[in-house]
């Protein structure tokens, strides 16, 4: 069963993906986080924002002030849901739009493609306090970064 992706806010059109290609992009991420723990993702909502807005969901969420570029929350199934995971995933586009000039050769849309798979790295419980942790998340979520281009361009 596919996981049920909602987005909510404006992408901004420097970032040069669509919502559908978006939608798509984290369902595949959250099938991915699904596999490596052997546990279904059921819904994840993508709240897309600015740096206000992260600032702001980052000091209720986590009491650090500053924008991020994504911010991870995990929900327990409420009583009637089916066991599994739900989320949401605070997604900087002002970030992504800053960072992305920063790396060589990667545009605006595969930055914020990375903070939705970080994001739903973290929902399967992984972390990056360590600097080995956050070596094999970034491992991780580049291969499925180009695990979705290869799929993409297989499609096309």
């Amino acid at each position: 069963m596919l996981c049920r992706v909602e987005i909510e806010g404006r992408i901004p059109v420097q970032i040069g993906i669509s919502r559908r290609d978006l939608k798509r992009a984290a369902e595949y991420f959250a099938a991915m986080s699904s596999r490596r723990v052997c546990r279904p993702f059921r819904e994840v909502s993508v709240i897309l924002q600015d740096d206000a807005a992260s600032d702001e969901a980052h000091r209720a969420v986590m009491g650090i002030t500053g924008a991020t570029d994504v911010i991870t929350q995990g929900f327990d199934a409420m009583p009637g849901e089916e066991p599994g995971v739900y989320g949401e995933l605070y997604v900087n586009c002002a970030r992504a739009l800053s960072a992305a000039p920063k790396r060589k050769g990667w545009s605006p849309a595969k930055e914020l493609l990375l903070y939705v798979a970080h994001g739903m790295d973290h929902l399967s419980g992984a972390d990056d306090h360590s600097s080995r942790d956050r070596a094999a998340m970034r491992r991780r979520e580049l291969r499925w970064l180009a695990s979705l281009e290869a799929t993409n361009m297989e499609e096309a």
